[in-house]
């Protein structure tokens, strides 16, 4: 006869065991969680009065979005009391700061001229590290051949090469430039996101390069999907492995400079392939005011995502 003991663990076991099985066949594997962000450059495209960063928290938190991508120019002062108000307005309303988008430019053959662009990004590291920001966004920088940026846009971003200079010159003094910042990318743990925004950046073929000579884990590529003006999905698809950070244009009202029909469904539908797990940044580069512009392309991403 079976004891107590024994009648009761094999009751127990007999009594499990048709659980097991539907518990471990209803696992599946997640898809990748991609957050919502949005540019502080949605509201001021370099025109007019800079519309402050707390105010673009606040919008953020009204929308529901999980991050705010705030722009180095449209900061109203560099001094850690205000760096700092920034941080705990963001905390205090559930928005995480996603990245510092700067500006500057490494092609150049004047020595003087790349160390100041090496030490402006270095600086901009320290204050997205005093920000709690993890990550940088890059510009190669360009050629310089054509001086105004409207004239750029109207040329579709294509401009000369500096007279007594090669391509292969301008790739040299990129790397070279993006090399004298990891130091300090790592020390400060910002991750440094290279854009195709013009320039060097300009191709696909032009960000790998760049960013497989580094060959750096503190260099990423951003993807900015209104950056490539032609064939855009198959340039965005080659770039896409290696994407840290995304910035999403939209156009509503028509854009400031032009403006592109993008499928979102498609680009998110690569993102999502690529296991992307990071942010994608709304940047509204249309007419229309910035708060309609943005609600709108959150109602748009919301649709995919």
């Amino acid at each position: 006869m079976m004891n107590r003991r024994n009648f009761l663990s094999s009751a127990a076991l007999t009594t499990a065991a048709p659980l097991v099985a539907p518990l471990q066949s209803a696992v599946v594997k997640p898809s990748p969680k991609i957050k919502l962000s949005v540019s502080s450059y949605s509201y001021w495209h370099f025109k007019g009065d800079k519309f402050p960063i707390q105010r673009v928290i606040d919008e953020a938190a009204k929308m529901g979005l999980d991050g705010i991508d705030v722009l180095h120019r449209q900061m109203e002062s560099e001094d850690n009391a205000y760096l700092q108000d920034i941080k705990k307005h963001a905390f205090l309303n559930g928005i995480a700061l996603t990245c510092l988008s700067i500006h500057q430019g490494f092609v150049t053959p004047d020595k003087a001229e790349l160390q100041k662009h090496v030490d402006h990004t270095n600086h901009c590291i320290e204050l997205a590290y005093k920000m709690g920001i993890p990550c940088l966004r890059l510009n190669t920088g360009r050629w310089n051949t054509i001086k105004s940026f409207d004239e750029l846009m109207a040329n579709r971003g294509i401009e000369p090469i500096l007279p007594g200079y090669t391509e292969d010159d301008g790739y040299k003094w990129c790397v070279d430039g993006i090399q004298q910042c990891l130091k300090k990318a790592e020390e400060c743990g910002v991750l440094l996101a290279l854009e195709n925004h013009w320039g060097l950046g300009s191709t696909p073929e032009g960000m790998l390069r760049i960013h497989d000579t580094v060959n750096s884990p503190w260099l990423g590529l951003l993807m900015d999907t209104g950056n490539f003006l032609e064939n855009p999905y198959d340039k965005l698809e080659k770039i896409v492995s290696k994407t840290s950070f995304v910035q999403a244009k939209t156009y509503y009202g028509g854009g400031e400079w032009y403006s592109l029909e993008l499928d979102y469904q498609r680009i998110i539908a690569m993102l999502k392939k690529a296991n992307y797990q990071g942010y994608i940044s709304i940047e509204f580069e249309g007419k229309e005011p910035g708060t309609v512009g943005v609600q709108k392309s959150v109602d748009l991403l919301r649709k995919y995502l």
